[in-house]
């Protein structure tokens, strides 16, 4: 299989051109014409990933390493740094971002990690109404992805409209109709607005809420006859403990 092939099967699984205007997905780095090695899946192409991945491979990450133009290659600096080691292993670089999110893993994480049986899916957001008081809505999530970074009470309610956006959320808060947001990279300024407008905030982690990126690709992959590997990306915060 070459390159392109590969492109086009990715593009056949989450499309492209449904991905935000301001991504940078699909082929960062390699030749469409060259051979495919071995695939790997990750969340990002991080150090860790790039060192360990034989050379001639081929990696699919959610994240884009280069997101705007670059108009030099510093190699003593972030992205470039990295751009030279798949460079010189020779390894092709693909990113599903936005598209995926829209296509797979916001619908993948409602269903089957927060166990959302019914649930309705609008672009970049899932939504699902719950009669559970915030305290239980806060240990469910808890319980999902391990943690709770940081949390916004809503307006005491009956029931609450949840809004799920993996990643990071924040700009979402007052732009889309909630009760409650579940999200990633929450900032001081967005708990302040929430709390302004009674909506509640649940920082679970941008990496905790999309570390699930390899695990819902390889399957998809492998039904069309591709056999990927995870490789899995580390998360880049520590929890202080060490």
């Amino acid at each position: 299989m070459i390159l392109s092939e590969l492109l086009k099967i990715c593009d056949e699984i989450s499309p492209f051109e449904t991905q935000e205007r301001w991504d940078n997905g699909g082929l960062l780095v390699g030749d469409p014409k060259a051979q495919v090695g071995d695939i790997f899946l990750a969340l990002e192409a991080d150090q860790k990933v790039i060192k360990d991945l034989p050379n001639n491979a081929t990696l699919i990450v959610h994240h884009p390493l280069i997101f705007s133009p670059l108009k030099a290659l510093n190699f003593a600096e972030y992205p470039a740094l990295l751009v030279r080691e798949l460079i010189y292993k020779n390894i092709n670089l693909i990113a599903m971002h936005t598209n995926f999110d829209k296509s797979h893993l916001n619908r993948y994480v409602a269903k089957d990690i927060l166990g959302w049986r019914e649930f309705e899916s609008d672009d970049l957001v899932c939504y699902h109404q719950t009669q559970f008081d915030f305290e239980k809505i806060v240990d469910l999530v808890r319980k999902a992805f391990g943690a709770v970074k940081a949390l916004t009470p809503p307006k005491k309610r009956e029931s609450y409209r949840i809004a799920l956006c993996c990643g990071s959320g924040g700009s979402m808060i007052g732009e889309i109709d909630c009760d409650v947001l579940i999200a990633g990279d929450l900032k001081y300024h967005d708990a302040i607005k929430a709390k302004t407008l009674g909506i509640g905030v649940i920082d679970a982690g941008h990496y905790e809420t999309e570390r699930f990126f390899g695990e819902v690709l390889a399957p998809l992959l492998q039904e069309k006859g591709i056999n990927a590997i995870i490789a899995h990306s580390q998360n880049p915060f520590s929890d202080g403990t060490r």
